[in-house]
């Protein structure tokens, strides 16, 4: 996929090429989700299974460093109000771009590999994208709450076979990614013994 960009100065458009890189769906993006790098698509992913995420953007706007311009990965909202602009990198990254993001009155960080590859929390919200556009018919997910809200936590496989009206794995994830339930994240891949709970109300 390729798109068109004019700089702000009126001057010849710049053509930018985006691969798509899997999975396809995203839950929190606001507009068309479009990635440079699979660095940024990976950090689109870790934003749909933050809770503290309320929504994000994509290719928000251009910074003026000098003489050429920069557009940020992101422009993510947070639960509270606070937005940040945030740039996915290999390293450090640049901080003439924190600069520039300061003087537009934005806050700004780059999310080098070091942070994004931690703990199986990436690899885990890869795994539960996939079920990213499907949506869970509500009988599972009143059962699913209500079984809950009687136990208080189940395990997967436990919880799986509550699922009726559609592919159970599906409609899992569904939840998840909807925060109504959630799963640990970080500590392993998810698995038959990974605990389901309801996310906090």
């Amino acid at each position: 996929m390729s798109s068109e960009r004019f700089n702000q100065s009126g001057g010849e458009a710049v053509r930018v090429e985006y691969i798509a890189h899997p999975p396809k769906a995203t839950i929190y993006c606001i507009g068309t989700p479009a990635f440079r790098s699979r660095p940024a698509r990976d950090l689109g992913c870790l934003l749909d299974v933050d809770p503290d995420v309320e929504s994000w953007e994509c290719q928000p706007l251009e910074l003026a460093i000098g003489n050429s311009l920069h557009t940020p990965d992101f422009l993510v909202t947070y639960v509270g109000g606070a937005r940040w602009l945030l740039d996915a990198s290999d390293g450090d990254g640049s901080s003439d771009v924190t600069d520039a993001a300061a003087s537009r009155g934005f806050k700004h960080r780059h999310v080098g590999r070091e942070e994004r590859d931690a703990g199986y929390r990436l690899r885990n919200a890869r795994d539960l994208l996939r079920y990213g556009n499907f949506r869970c018919p509500l009988g599972d997910r009143i059962r699913v709450m209500a079984a809950l809200d009687e136990v208080g936590s189940f395990t997967v496989a436990e919880g799986l076979g509550l699922f009726r009206e559609c592919s159970p794995m599906a409609g899992l994830a569904s939840l998840v990614l909807q925060r109504i339930l959630t799963l640990e994240l970080d500590d392993a891949l998810i698995s038959p013994d990974t605990l389901v709970r309801r996310a906090d109300r």
